[in-house]
């Protein structure tokens, strides 16, 4: 789904990092090595239909 994200994203917190995350295989090879974490957080979007929504962002 396509998005914009306007503001900040507020209560951030870590769901999985390092080699809990599903994807690392593929993150290490496109960007390189690091330590890697899935983040969470709240923040408003603006859908494609322009409708302005309260959403939680992976």
């Amino acid at each position: 789904m396509h998005f914009d994200i306007l503001g900040e994203i507020a209560d951030v917190e870590t769901i999985a990092a390092g080699t809990g995350i599903r994807e690392i295989a593929r993150l290490r090879k496109l960007y390189g090595r690091g330590f890697w974490r899935k983040r969470k957080g709240i923040g408003h979007v603006r859908l494609p239909d322009g409708n302005i929504r309260l959403a939680e962002i992976h």
